[in-house]
């Protein structure tokens, strides 16, 4: 089991991440905003945290900036999670600090594996 956390604003995208990772066995926390992301960090470290890069508080950019700062959590895996779709913004991303990238929508089928992945490649839990 991963435990993720999911920094989304939108409900319908929030709700589908959570059931596809829940089904194949993740626990998932949820947050809506950069303060609410940092508070549910701090409470209970998550194994994985993807991070929409346009939510409400600063924008995810700046939730990960707060994530690499802090000793205790600058290592967290985060992954990109983002409806820019533009050339150089997965490599913008990378370059920022996100450890990967995933575009929505996401792709069901290989989402949590995907996110599994992304923990093994950071010698996480799984």
């Amino acid at each position: 089991m991963i435990r993720v956390l999911l920094v989304e604003d939108n409900p319908m995208n929030r709700r589908l991440a959570r059931d596809v990772l829940e089904h194949h066995g993740h626990e998932v926390t949820e947050a809506g905003d950069v303060d609410q992301g940092w508070a549910a960090i701090v409470r209970a470290l998550p194994d994985l945290v993807l991070l929409d890069v346009q939510i409400p508080g600063g924008g995810g950019e700046a939730l990960l900036r707060r994530i690499r700062s802090s000793p205790r959590t600058s290592e967290l895996p985060v992954v990109a999670v983002t409806a820019f779709a533009m050339d150089g913004d997965r490599e913008r991303l990378l370059a920022a600090g996100f450890d990967a990238y995933v575009s929505k929508p996401i792709d069901t089928r290989t989402f949590a594996a995907f996110v599994a992945g992304v923990v093994h490649e950071r010698g996480g839990c799984q």
